[in-house]
């Protein structure tokens, strides 16, 4: 049997060795919900926002005017739900809801996926929005007069811009998920957090423990900190570049010197 710590310190030696694949696990779980959630997410606000911003034809009939503004008021009316109450308590209502009154007992994991990507998917939209508001106008009055669909202005022209635009507030709703997974914990979710419980119940240790659980989420949110900045750099491209034809290009010198010969 191994001695009781009588430091800090040894403590969380001590902890480190007998749960370190616990906290590994968790933080596997962590990472996946939180990767999971926001790509799906992503993608639920991509949809929103750009069903959202349909206008209606000034000779569209009736019903395709109605149908119109019955979807965006829906979707208005999801992002306001989702983006007004915590997520702790979406997790309780979609989960203890779909088992008491649809007979759905959904695998904890797969309902920590969903609760996630939905709680996400109001607050990307928004941000998505925001990425479309930001592209001039122009370019979109300039697509449509060429003939383009408003799908094909969104997708060739305005997203490409905007998803530029909003990745900063992409990543940083990623980190925000990665702490907000802990909270699923209330439905039994095996993530960080849950984990970190179970070994701090066992010696009672839990300032040792919740030391260890913060410096991992720390660490987490770090890396993906770093890593999103990388990204940022790769998509803005070389800050210094030449433009062909340019004063600043050797070949386009050397191309008139030979002209005026």
């Amino acid at each position: 049997m191994s001695a009781i710590p009588a430091s800090f310190f040894g403590w969380v030696a001590f902890l480190l060795q007998k749960y370190g694949s616990l906290f590994l696990r968790g933080a596997w779980i962590t990472l996946l919900v939180a990767i999971s959630g926001t790509i799906c997410g992503f993608v639920i606000g991509l949809l929103v926002a750009v069903a959202r911003s349909l206008t209606v034809p000034a000779r569209a009939g009736f019903l395709p005017r109605a149908g119109i503004r019955a979807l965006r008021g829906a979707l208005a009316v999801y992002v306001e739900v989702f983006r007004g109450t915590p997520m702790i308590v979406q997790a309780m209502v979609i989960y203890y809801g779909a088992a008491q009154y649809l007979g759905l007992n959904m695998n904890e994991l797969a309902a920590a996926v969903l609760i996630v990507s939905i709680n996400t998917g109001a607050y990307m939209a928004e941000i998505v929005r925001g990425g479309v508001m930001s592209v001039d106008t122009g370019q979109s009055e300039a697509a449509r007069s060429i003939g383009m669909s408003h799908w094909q202005t969104m997708a060739s022209v305005v997203l490409p811009q905007a998803i530029r635009n909003i990745l900063p507030s992409v990543g940083n709703e990623f980190v925000v998920n990665i702490k907000d997974s802990s909270v699923l914990n209330v439905i039994a979710v095996s993530e960080l957090f849950f984990m970190s419980k179970s070994a701090a119940g066992t010696y009672l240790r839990y300032f040792e423990v919740f030391f260890i659980t913060g410096i991992i989420y720390l660490i987490l949110t770090f890396t993906v900190t770093r890593l999103l900045r990388l990204l940022e750099r790769k998509m803005d491209g070389p800050k210094h570049f030449t433009v062909f034809g340019s004063q600043s290009d050797s070949r386009a010198e050397i191309t008139y010197v030979k002209e005026e010969r």
